[in-house]
């Protein structure tokens, strides 16, 4: 509490400074213009002579001149000095800034996705269209079997799927069969052409 009491009454300081560096710039400016003004005005006969009078109008409206310039500079300062305030304490609008910014940005994706899908199933139509287009016209050249790409790569899909169960249970039943036995087949000779097999003598 102490800390943000101490950090609230800085704050208040520093406004205060700004606007007395205000009041300061504008009152310098209006004076110095004023006098300017005053100066110009074509005074009678008075102890200095004309030429001497002159000299010192002139130099007096440079010297108000640069007062100005200086108060304008001031106040250029003062004008940047406000700008880094209100980024640096003003935390609020900062936080604003950046949740509207958010919104614009998720606004604007969530429109593109739309976009995206709707050219996406615009393209798919087409294509399917066309493909049925192509295969039932007389320039196409293939077999009655074949099918358009999309039913061809969803039948190719489910055919792997049982091709895959199907290996398996057929090595199951491989391995549970066993390797054929040579006494079930027993190997017969033929003799010159003939069916004879083979006999063993005594």
């Amino acid at each position: 509490m102490a800390t943000q009491r101490g950090l609230s009454q800085s704050k208040e300081t520093l406004l205060q400074n700004y606007n007395k560096r205000l009041k300061d710039d504008i009152k310098s400016i209006m004076d110095n213009f004023t006098e300017i003004i005053k100066t110009a005005k074509i005074e009678d006969e008075t102890q200095v002579s004309r030429p001497t009078q002159a000299e010192q109008d002139h130099y007096e409206m440079h010297v108000r001149a640069a007062n100005i310039v200086r108060a304008g500079e001031s106040l250029m300062k003062l004008v940047s000095d406000l700008k880094q305030f209100l980024i640096l304490n003003d935390f609020p609008s900062v936080n604003d800034a950046i949740s509207l910014q958010n919104q614009q940005l998720r606004s604007l994706q969530e429109e593109c996705d739309k976009k995206l899908t709707s050219l996406r199933d615009e393209i798919a139509v087409d294509l399917y269209e066309l493909e049925e287009e192509y295969y039932s016209s007389s320039y196409s050249q293939w077999d009655t079997t074949d099918l358009p790409l999309c039913e061809a790569f969803r039948r190719r899909d489910s055919w792997a799927s049982s091709d895959s169960s199907c290996s398996s249970t057929q090595g199951d039943r491989d391995d549970a069969d066993g390797p054929p036995s040579q006494e079930a087949n027993p190997p017969q000779h033929h003799l010159n052409g003939h069916g004879t097999a083979c006999s063993e003598k005594p």
